[in-house]
Parts: structure tokens; C-alpha cells; sequence
């Protein structure tokens, strides 16, 4: 270790029995320390030192616990502390190292992160962590310094690290209903209070957009070594299904143990090898005509092959197929039952609100990079918890519509894209999130098939709209036969293959059962050309005569207004069964918006106010977001003047036999709601 900063570490302070003792310079040295990290090399050399010293263990953490009121010292402490626990990507300048040295070095600071998480199992720091936390929050936000919204940033951040560090399954050798390094840290946030700080945040309004990602991020983290099938199944006792089981994995390993103790018996004959005496296969033929010849003991006549004694073909690196590195384990039932108790109240209070933050933060760029995994896996990992748990699609109702898919949709499309033109390491990173894109895809489609077969009339009203949607865009069943075309071994793994073959299937049974219960389903399908001719001259077609404004109002005023109220107050009948797109054409979501206001236009000039209506209503539903077809709160009376300005505005269509395409001209319509 290096002299200097073994004298810095020095002059910390010292533990006397179970209390520890600061030296009186004990603040500059750890700003000494902050320094010394500054400087720090390429290879980690400052970092591996301060490991090797075990100086958060020795003096950090006991510094923490010992003088938390000193507001100077545990701000400098913490400020350690984050630089400390850095994942190890960072601190290799965000890629691991192919060369040996390099590679040794990655390993040996990994190593000391993961000795750090041992050392963050203490309830009672996490109890400090969780006290400072909340005397910031209580604080009302004009009192805030800027010193105190850093020092909440960072004590997240912290937090956030701690639970970033890779578990080692062959350092720890934990079984099944054991509890794991992480499950211990896990455990210490809950019983310190933690957990319930984290979902305050995550439901204020006031706090939830500054701290969004950290929160996302942290939670993440929880339930990275979780399955959301395991937790919703945790009870009080023991599942028969987990008994089962386990009697089950007993048994087959049993069945292995005596296998191979009389293959062992079998293999070891009491004569003599060479007097084994030689066999002929039967309809097995050697490289002539006739039948092999055996030399070797019946015993092992059933492991017979010719590729016996072959070399296997070795791969390149940059083709070998890659190896999936996703652990997952079962903790103990108390552990179990905290984290499911904790997304239970989070899907309750939290995850709307949340995953509408972050969404924001993602869409404005004030995230950092790819910090959109966070959110895919959120999305996934909630969703499926909240199918087979609370079964409520109220508590998922921001993840679950046509944005969510085509955010989800653009987000697999840009990660295959690069996945497609990337290289090395860079090109199995790329695959590695186009498979959390694939899995929350999965899931969305799952919740909508759930969503199709609800009691609720209402959630299967809106299932079908969503359905519409996704089966009659091109993109959307198309995705599917494109990712399947390109897949290739060396830049997505076995797990994705296995997942978009899934994916698939799922989504060509909805279609299925879709088009059993909508007769009147159309699918776009690509004309075939059958051999040359000759181009017909196209003629020309003159738009429709468009009425003048004195003759629309007279319209409007004499016939179509009384009309119009009378579908609006209940008096008339307006129609359900209505979708606001032309099933057959080949449009983009954009130009079906022009077509469904066409529509109702075309509906009040033709006195069909009812029809109008309920396309008005339903394309509310599929273009939410421009409000071109009002708000879901909207009364009677704004929905009439809505009405008339559709009635008023000068559309122009093209002829019915001509092509689908729309023109809107004239005045943009802007209801002002």
C-alpha cells in the first residue's frame, strides 16, 4: 500500500472497543481520501488499495454510526461513500476490460464492492440513512438549501449502489429459502423504514420528479433477483405447489445418485478387458457394407457413437452462441412476503404516478442514457405481478394502452436496429435490452388477452379498442416476423429466442380468437402482380363541391342542431358497435386521425348525428393525447360546440371509388379544451 495513503487511512481514527474514536483531523483526511480518488488511475490502483484496507468497513460505516449529528463530517462521509460504491463499469470507463491485467483488476474491485454490501447489512445504519432522509422531506421546499436537495440526491444514490453490486452465487453457496447477501441488505431497509420513505416518494407530487429515476432504479434493483409468479404465490404457509416441488427436485436427484452408482457397477466387470470378447452391431454399418464391430464391454455398448474421439469445431469469439447471466432465486417466505406486501402498495399509491414521471423524464431527455431499461423492466415486472396477484387493471392503467405500446414498439425497433449495425461487446449489450423490450411486449400482450376475457364489460370494451389497433397496424404484426428472420446466436441469447417464439404465439391466438368474435375483421394483405400491362390513364378527379358558410349554418341551425341535442341528452339512439378507422387501408395512425374526422363530418351533414356521436366518443379513446376529439371529462355542452366545429370546418374528400388517402384543408381544428 502506498505510504501516503496509508498514513492518510491512519488518520481517521481508531475503534476502542465497540466504540469508535475520531482523530481530530478526521474531516480533511476524508477530504484527503476524495482526493486521492480524483487522481485515481486506469487500472484502479487508489481504489483496490482502499479495499484492501477494508477502510469502509474498519472506518467509513463506524464514522456514520458514531458521529451522524457532526452535519460537516457525515455530508464528506457520504460524499466517500458514493464514490466508493460506484458500480465497477464506471470506474472502468462504462465497458469491461478484454485484456488479462485489466480484466484481474474489474474482478478484484467487484470483489471489494461485493465485501462492501456485506457490510451495509446493519439495521441501525440504514436507520441513520432513513433519519436523514426524512428530516430533508419534512422540510418544505422554499426552505430547502441546495446543499440539502444534494445531500437527499446523494444518500438515494447511495442507496441505489449498495443494491447495484452483483451477487457471487459460488462465494455465498445459498440454496433455495435462503436468505442472500441482498436479501439481508433488503431485510435492513425494511425493518429501518426505508421501504416506506421510498413509496412516499414515489407517490408525492411534490418529490416524485426530481428523485423519479433514483426511485425507479432503487426498486428495480429490490426485485432484480425476484420472479413475479413467486411473490404473488407467497402466503403465510407453504404452497402445496412449493412442497410439491421440492419433494419432486428430492426425488430426481435420488433417481441420479442410484443411476450412476449402478452405471459405476456396470462399468467395472469382474473379467479381465481383453477378454471381452468382440461384438457385431446390428444394422449398424461401418464405413463398408458391413456391420460394425464392437471391441469394448456390452456395459457401455448404449454410449456407441462415431463421434467418439472427434474434436469439436472450435467458434470464433464474435460468433459463439451467448451465455444468458440472469439469476433467480427464492428467498425465505418472511422476505418473500415483505417484498410482495411492498408492491401490493405500490401498485396501490405508486406505480401510475411514477411510471408517468419517469415516461416524462425519458421523453424530455433529462435522464441519463438508456435509463429506459429501468422503466421496461419496471413495466414488465409490475404488470405481470399485478395479473396474477390484485387482477385489478385500474393500478396499471398508465402502461396499459396504445402509447405504452408504441413506446414499447419504437424502443425494440431502435434496440434491434442497433443491435444490427453494432459490433463485439457493444452488439450483446444492444441484445441484452432488446430482450427487456421483447419481455414487456410479452406482458403487455398478455395483460390484453387477461383484459379481452374479464367479467367486466367496461375492461373488455376497452380491450377491444386496444385490439383493434394493435392487430390492424401493419407495424405491430409484422415486428414479430422480422425480429424471428434476423435472429442470430452470437447477439441475443436462447432465453430471447425463447421468449419471442412465445410472444408470437400469444399474439396469433388473440388474432385468432378476434377474428372468431368480429366477423367483419379485415386484414391488409400485399397485391400480387400478375404479369405486365399496360398502365391505364388515370383520370382526373375533381373534389367535392364544398357548401358556403351561410348554407352550413342554415343547415346546422334548421335541421342538424335539435338533432344533434337529442343524441347528447339520451332522447335518441347512438350506436356502440362503431371504430373510428377504415379497417381495409393501408394508413398510418396520423392519417386515420384525418379520416375519422372526415367521418363524422360526413355523418352530421347527412343526418346521422348518433353515428357521429359515437365515432366522436370513440375516437376520444384511441387519439388521447392530441385532444383534437375533446377530453374524457368533457361535458354536454362542449361536446355540441365540438360538434359543430367539425360540422363548420371546410374538409375536403376525395370521391369513394378513388384511393383512401385524405386531404384536410382549411382551418385547423382547435376545440381549445
Amino acid at each position: 500500500m502506498d505510504v501516503e495513503l496509508q498514513a492518510t487511512c491512519s488518520a481517521l481514527g481508531y475503534l476502542e472497543g465497540s466504540e469508535y474514536v475520531k482523530e481530530p483531523d478526521c474531516l480533511e483526511t476524508v477530504k484527503d481520501l476524495i482526493r486521492f480518488l480524483r487522481r485515481d488511475t486506469d487500472v484502479c490502483d487508489i481504489r483496490r488499495q482502499l479495499g484492501n484496507a477494508q477502510i469502509l468497513q474498519n472506518d467509513l460505516v463506524p464514522i456514520v454510526k458514531a458521529y451522524y449529528e457532526d452535519k460537516d463530517l457525515f455530508d464528506t462521509v457520504i460524499k466517500l461513500l458514493v464514490n466508493l460504491t460506484q458500480p465497477v463499469i464506471s470506474c472502468f470507463n462504462n465497458e469491461i476490460p478484454d485484456e488479462k491485467t485489466l480484466r484481474n483488476n474489474c474482478l478484484e474491485v467487484e470483489g471489494y464492492l461485493q465485501d462492501y454490501k456485506e457490510a451495509f447489512i446493519d439495521e441501525d445504519l440504514f436507520g441513520i440513512l432513513a433519519t436523514k432522509i426524512k428530516i430533508i422531506l419534512k422540510m418544505e421546499w422554499d426552505e430547502r438549501r441546495e446543499e440539502d436537495k444534494l445531500q437527499l440526491e446523494r444518500l438515494f444514490m447511495l442507496v441505489r449502489n449498495v443494491l447495484m453490486v452483483p451477487a457471487d452465487a459460488n462465494r455465498e453457496q445459498r440454496t433455495e429459502d435462503d436468505a442472500s447477501t441482498h436479501d439481508q441488505v433488503l431485510w435492513a431497509m425494511h425493518t429501518s423504514g426505508l421501504e416506506d420513505l421510498i413509496l412516499y416518494v414515489a407517490s408525492s407530487d411534490r418529490e416524485r420528479n426530481h428523485l423519479c429515476m433514483h426511485v425507479m432504479e432503487i426498486i428495480t434493483l429490490m426485485f432484480k433477483e425476484q420472479e413475479p409468479d413467486t411473490l404473488a404465490s407467497a402466503g403465510v404457509h407453504r404452497s402445496m405447489t412449493e412442497k410439491e416441488k421440492d419433494q419432486r427436485e428430492l426425488e430426481q436427484a435420488r433417481e441420479r445418485e442410484k443411476a450412476l452408482k449402478k452405471a459405476n457397477i456396470l462399468k467395472f466387470s469382474g473379467r479381465h478387458s481383453r477378454f471381452g470378447g468382440t461384438f457385431v452391431l446390428k444394422d449398424i454399418k461401418s464405413i463398408s457394407e458391413n456391420d460394425v464391430i464392437y471391441h469394448k464391454p456390452l456395459c457401455e455398448v448404449k454410449r456407441f457413437s462415431y463421434d467418439e474421439g472427434k474434436n469439436r469445431k472450435k467458434i470464433s469469439k464474435n460468433r459463439a452462441p451467448i451465455k444468458t447471466d440472469d439469476p433467480k432465486r427464492r428467498s425465505t417466505l418472511s422476505m418473500r412476503l415483505s417484498l410482495k406486501e411492498f408492491c401490493v402498495q405500490f401498485l396501490i399509491n405508486a406505480y401510475n404516478p411514477l411510471m408517468r414521471a419517469v415516461k416524462d423524464a425519458l421523453t424530455r431527455k433529462s435522464a441519463q442514457d438508456n435509463d429506459e431499461t429501468f422503466y421496461l423492466w419496471a413495466m414488465r415486472f409490475f404488470m405481470e405481478f399485478c395479473r396474477l396477484h390484485c387482477q385489478r387493471i385500474d393500478f396499471i392503467s398508465e402502461t396499459m394502452s396504445m402509447s405504452a405500446f408504441h413506446y414499447i414498439y419504437t424502443q425494440l425497433c431502435t434496440y434491434y436496429e442497433s443491435v444490427r449495425l453494432g459490433k463485439g461487446e457493444e452488439c450483446k449489450i444492444w441484445g441484452r435490452r432488446s430482450h427487456l423490450a421483447l419481455k414487456a411486449y410479452q406482458e403487455l400482450l398478455r395483460t390484453l388477452d387477461f383484459m379481452s376475457r374479464s367479467n367486466d364489460k367496461q375492461i373488455r370494451e376497452s380491450a377491444k379498442v386496444i385490439q383493434s389497433n394493435v392487430f390492424y397496424m401493419m407495424e405491430y404484426r409484422d415486428v414479430f416476423v422480422t425480429l424471428l428472420k434476423n435472429f442470430k446466436e452470437s447477439q441475443c441469447s436462447r432465453a430471447y429466442l425463447r421468449d419471442l417464439v412465445e410472444s408470437t404465439h400469444i399474439f396469433l391466438k388473440m388474432l385468432e380468437t378476434f377474428t372468431k368474435k368480429n366477423k367483419n375483421l379485415v386484414v391488409q394483405k400485399k397485391k400480387k402482380k400478375k404479369g405486365k400491362k399496360k398502365k391505364k390513364a388515370i383520370a382526373s378527379v375533381e373534389l367535392m363541391a364544398e357548401p358556403t358558410e351561410e348554407e352550413l349554418e342554415t343547415i346546422w341551425s334548421e335541421n342538424t342542431s335539435d338533432q344533434v341535442t337529442a343524441c347528447l341528452q339520451g332522447r335518441a339512439d347512438v350506436p356502440e358497435d362503431i371504430a373510428p378507422f377504415d379497417a381495409a387501408s393501408e394508413m398510418g395512425m396520423d392519417q386515420q386521425r384525418v379520416e375519422a374526422m372526415l367521418r363524422i363530418q360526413s355523418s352530421l351533414r347527412d343526418g346521422r348525428p348518433g353515428e357521429a356521436i359515437a365515432l366522436f366518443r370513440a375516437a376520444r379513446e384511441v387519439w388521447p393525447e392530441g385532444e383534437e376529439f375533446g377530453t374524457a371529462d368533457m361535458g354536454e355542452e362542449e361536446e355540441f360546440l365540438a360538434l359543430k366545429e367539425i360540422f363548420m370546418a371546410a374538409l375536403s374528400h376525395y370521391p369513394e371509388n378513388q384511393d383512401s388517402s385524405l386531404l384536410m384543408v382549411g382551418k385547423e381544428l382547435d376545440f381549445g379544451f
